[in-house]
């Protein structure tokens, strides 16, 4: 496996693959594709790294965009959303696009990231939930910041208005 950048021409596979990967899932919006199809359009995406097989198909997909604090921008992202094909998921590619992508964002010298998920999965990343650093104006244990640099943020954050696809 490779991951790499993503391509113009991956637009298609990567949809694909974020709407089959969301598709059963308890949790999903069934948005998710259309919301990356937005960050794109946007030009919203910091990161946008795809997971290739070694036969060359895209196996999955993971996204970083920015977020605003308390209505201002800084240099802390949303991770989301990370996908991987259905028959190719615990396999650890997930974690190899968010490791990949969280490596990233240090070389831009982000602040952090932030991300709504399951803390019994992103803890290894080194996630933490945060009752000071909020989103919609409430505390969760799902919402969850890991800081790069600098100092933990407090405030509500908000992801970039592409999050809003009904």
């Amino acid at each position: 496996m490779q991951i790499r950048d993503e391509r113009d021409e991956d637009a298609v596979a990567i949809s694909r693959i974020t709407a089959a990967a969301f598709a059963e899932a308890p949790h999903s919006s069934g948005t998710e594709a259309r919301i990356v199809e937005a960050l794109r359009a946007a030009g919203a995406l910091t990161i946008s790294l795809v997971a290739v097989s070694d036969d060359g198909h895209i196996i999955g997909h993971v996204a970083f965009s920015p977020v605003q604090i308390n209505g201002a921008s800084g240099r802390w992202h949303g991770l989301g959303p990370v996908s991987v094909a259905p028959d190719m998921q615990r396999q650890g590619i997930g974690g190899a696009l968010i490791r990949a992508g969280l490596a990233r964002l240090a070389a831009l010298n982000a602040d952090g990231c932030v991300l709504l998920g399951d803390p019994a999965y992103y803890r290894r990343f080194g996630f933490v939930s945060d009752p000071a650093l909020t989103y919609g104006g409430e505390a969760s244990l799902y919402f969850q910041r890991l800081v790069l640099k600098g100092k933990a943020p407090e405030g509500d954050v908000s992801y970039h208005s592409a999050f809003d696809v009904v």
